[in-house]
C-alpha cells in the first residue's frame, strides 16, 4: 500500500508543480533563480526525453501504458524494497507525464539549467523521479539482485564437450 501512496505523491507533486508554473509564468518566459545557472521557465514537449519523437503521442501514450502495466506487475511480485521504491518513482513520474501527454498534448517542462554555454534540456519533477528511480533500478540490478546477468547453465558453457 505504501508503494501506491508514493506513486500518488509523486504524481500529485508533479501535477501541482506544473499547475503552479502554468499559472505564474507565460509560455517561453524565464524566471532567473540563480543567474547564469538555474531558471524556471514554461515549455511544452510533444515528444519524449530531449525532444525525441516530437509529436509522437500515438506512440508514446500506448508505450507508457504498456510499460507502466509491466512495472506495476513487477512491483506487486517483488519483495525487494529497493526495487519497489525504484518502480514507484518511475511509475509516479511516468503517470505524471502521461497525464500531460494525454490531456494537454504536450508535457510541461520548467526546470532549466545552464552549464557555461551548454543549456541542459528543460525537464520537470516527473522526469526527475524517473531518473532517480532508474538510478535505483540500476543499483538494484547491479548490486542487489545476484542473479542479474548470470547464466542459467550449470557453469559448463565454456567447455568444448
Amino acid at each position: 500500500m505504501i508503494w501506491m501512496l508514493i506513486i500518488l505523491a509523486v504524481t500529485v507533486l508533479d501535477q501541482a508543480s506544473k499547475y503552479i508554473i502554468k499559472a505564474n509564468i507565460d509560455y517561453g518566459d524565464k524566471i532567473h533563480v540563480i543567474d547564469n545557472f538555474f531558471y524556471l521557465t514554461y515549455h511544452g514537449n510533444t515528444g519524449a526525453a530531449w525532444g525525441i519523437l516530437q509529436d509522437g503521442r500515438l506512440i508514446l501514450i500506448p508505450l507508457t501504458i504498456i510499460t507502466s502495466a509491466v512495472l506495476f506487475y513487477i512491483l506487486f511480485k517483488t519483495d525487494s524494497r529497493v526495487l519497489k521504491v525504484s518502480l514507484s518513482f518511475i511509475l509516479g513520474g511516468a503517470i505524471g507525464n502521461l497525464i500531460d501527454r494525454a490531456f494537454i498534448g504536450a508535457v510541461t517542462d520548467f526546470l532549466e539549467f545552464h552549464f557555461g554555454s551548454y543549456v541542459f534540456p528543460t525537464f520537470n519533477i516527473a522526469d526527475s523521479f524517473i531518473v532517480v528511480g532508474t538510478g535505483l533500478l540500476a543499483y538494484y540490478m547491479l548490486f542487489i539482485n545476484k542473479d542479474f546477468g548470470q547464466s542459467k547453465t550449470d557453469g559448463n558453457e565454456n567447455s568444448n564437450n
